[in-house]
């Protein structure tokens, strides 16, 4: 009994730093999400190292990428409008159901030794066809999960500090499991993990809202107007646009830097690909600390420089071949990447009306996934011809050129006297 209110006075000041955990929908969100995120992560780096084993192709490790990821440019704005009409609690089910039978089709063909190559990009296929459907309807759920709308930001960060904590522990598990054992036991893993999820939504007791009347064409035009008239919405969607196109790349490029870069194992590729996701964390727990503030939309500037240097950095690492310089490196971009994103998506929460987030929040996942896809599609290819190292080099320029033209077309104060209405 004597330690019972040591444990009310802990919870409170949990809350208090972190006021979405007091929501009972938004808790058990929080657990299922933690349980699915780590097997998801160790099924991407088996699965990536599968490719490279069986190919020795960067170009297919870009093309598997892509596949994963690339359906959201088409699909995500349509699976919006479905968002909008039908009970998204339902819809998470059948996805996370899909998303299991996914994995379990990958440890079967793999423990049979069946595999081949078109299979995997068939997976990776089926796989970004569904992502399509599952970031937009986790994301546009996070407001009915919290009461306090102040809390939102919370709510968002902590989302995002379950996935990158995934990414951090998730690669070096896989990187251990796969120095020990074969691909099949990670694909089967995570096969098991969504589990998580599918009990968490079940649990959930919460009104949503939903538009059954909605009609696709007048749907998709009014989140079209809505960007249009909404300049920090424009400048949201762009930098995290820029930001997944360029220096998201290094998921993809990471094993041949791995590998033929710095002249590692497995192992190596895990504990890369965990310090890129222990910097997407430490951004999304400070973002997280803010609470009931909003975030303000310089921070996406200042993200965006983050990932900059990160990517610098890592190019002159890869350059002189020292391992030990990538790893804080790869450390920073992984914290400009994810401070782009959960401010992005943050921003766009805040300012999309009721009835339009669910489309909202699907362009942004489209953005953030599929140029996510397409930079790492672009990227392998080029690095099949010019080298990896070379390739981050590019790849950082462009990340810069492109921060400094969002940085004087959407945040330079207006030049007095110019007149003119502007948006909001």
């Amino acid at each position: 009994m004597s330690d019972r209110p040591a444990r009310s006075a802990l919870a409170a000041a949990l809350f208090r730093r972190a006021p979405a955990l007091s929501e009972a929908n938004f808790r058990r969100y929080f657990y299922g999400q933690i349980v699915s995120v780590i097997g998801t992560f160790i099924q991407a780096v088996a699965l990536s190292w599968l490719v490279y084993r069986l190919t020795d192709s960067p170009a297919l490790l870009g093309l598997t990428a892509f596949l994963s990821q690339a359906p959201q440019l088409l699909v995500a704005p349509f699976a919006g409008v479905l968002i909008d009409r039908v009970d998204r609690r339902h819809l998470l089910l059948l996805i996370q159901s899909a998303f299991a039978v996914q994995a379990s089709l990958l440890a079967l063909l793999s423990y049979f030794d069946l595999v081949q190559v078109w299979h995997l990009l068939l997976l990776a296929a089926a796989m970004g066809i569904l992502n399509s459907f599952d970031l937009p309807t986790r994301q546009s759920l996070l407001l009915y999960l919290v009461e306090d709308r102040s809390a939102l930001t919370n709510a968002v960060a902590l989302n995002a500090a379950v996935v990158h904590s995934g990414r951090l522990i998730g690669p070096p598990i896989a990187g251990l499991l796969l120095s020990l054992l074969p691909e099949s036991l990670c694909f089967l893993l995570n096969a098991l993990s969504y589990l998580g999820p599918i009990y968490a939504v079940l649990a959930i007791r919460a009104r949503i809202p939903r538009q059954q009347g909605l009609r696709t064409g007048k749907a998709l035009r009014e989140v079209l107007a809505f960007f249009r008239q909404s300049r920090e919405a424009r400048a949201a969607l762009l930098a995290v646009g820029l930001v997944n196109f360029t220096a998201s790349t290094y998921v993809v490029l990471m094993p041949v830097f791995a590998r033929e870069v710095f002249g590692g194992s497995p192992r190596a590729l895990g504990i890369l690909l965990g310090m890129g996701g222990a910097g997407a964390l430490c951004a999304s727990l400070y973002l997280s600390s803010r609470a009931h503030r909003e975030i303000p939309p310089k921070l996406l500037l200042h993200s965006v420089a983050l990932a900059v240097g990160g990517m610098a950095g890592f190019t002159l690492a890869g350059w002189l071949g020292w391992f030990y310089l990538g790893l804080p490196m790869v450390m920073l971009i992984g914290a400009g990447i994810g401070a782009t994103n959960v401010a992005g998506n943050t921003r766009l929460q805040y300012l999309s009306p009721e009835g339009l987030r669910g489309r909202v929040i699907s362009i942004f996942g489209s953005t953030r996934f599929g140029l996510d896809a397409l930079g790492g599609l672009i990227a392998g290819a080029l690095a099949a011809w010019l080298g990896a190292v070379s390739v981050e080099g590019l790849l950082v320029l462009l990340l810069g050129l492109g921060g400094g033209l969002i940085r004087d077309r959407f945040f330079r104060p207006p030049v007095a006297g110019a007149g003119g209405r502007g948006d909001h």
